[in-house]
């Protein structure tokens, strides 16, 4: 099982993200051997002009990958890579041990639950090949800002909801697919929609809500702060949203 976190400037939150993830790790001790799969985690450092390497460096049971991309799909697809190259999928022969990995991906600034890992595992083992999960802004929305979320989210079973930061897939159709495309916004969006060409069995599931920023700036020109600063705040003389 690989998993691939984007990480820019990301001092301040990658704490929280690094120990949710541990803390996903260690949940899939419910899972019996041989069956148990093994965890590799890269936190792909991107442009990091802050202490997001020092942070990084106590978790010291993840792998630090740093590029100079300055692109979110280039950092999520450069570390995929960089995992299956590691774990030998990337050879021509690794067809069929790629069939046999699971990728999930998150973000820096959010907080997987407990249940991130077995969860999908679960879906995996059931026959799905992609799985799309939720996100929850945390309390860095006013109360009204959240209620306007809510209205705007249908949130459960077979949602129609998309998120880098809650995302899994088979590691040959993600290859199949071609890979997170390398540019800075939707390239979450781009991969499912190569995914859903493929014909891959999806499974949308709110079981796994993960916890994301609610900031109005993000990282990332279109990522979730600006969804959030287009769609929840909105100009005080339209009357909807202060």
């Amino acid at each position: 099982m690989v998993i691939v976190v984007p990480v820019r400037n990301e001092e301040v939150l990658l704490p929280r993200c690094s120990s949710a993830l541990s803390a996903a790790i260690d949940t899939l001790s419910v899972v019996p051997e041989p069956e148990r799969p093994r965890v590799f985690v890269v936190l792909v450092l991107d442009q990091c002009t802050d202490l997001s390497a020092r942070v990084a460096a106590h978790w010291s049971a993840f792998r630090r990958y740093e590029i100079a991309a300055g692109a979110v799909g280039v950092a999520r697809r450069d570390g995929i890579r960089h995992a299956l190259g590691r774990l030998g999928c990337l050879q021509t022969d690794g067809a069929a041990s790629a069939s046999q990995i699971w990728i999930a991906t998150t973000d820096a600034d959010s907080a997987v639950p407990p249940n991130w890992l077995v969860t999908q595992l679960a879906l995996a083992r059931n026959g799905a090949e992609l799985v799309l999960g939720t996100v929850q802004p945390d309390d860095d929305l006013a109360a009204h800002e959240l209620l306007r979320w809510e209205e705007l989210h249908t949130i459960g079973e077979g949602h129609p909801h998309v998120h880098g930061a809650n995302l899994g897939v088979r590691a040959d159709r993600y290859l199949a697919a071609g890979e997170f495309a390398p540019v800075d916004r939707d390239e979450d969006v781009l991969l499912v929609a190569a995914l859903r060409n493929l014909g891959v069995v999806e499974a949308r599931t709110a079981l796994i809500p993960v916890l994301t920023s609610g900031r109005r700036i993000g990282r990332a020109p279109a990522g979730f702060a600006g969804y959030l600063r287009d769609r929840i705040h909105t100009d005080q003389k339209n009357g909807i949203m202060f």
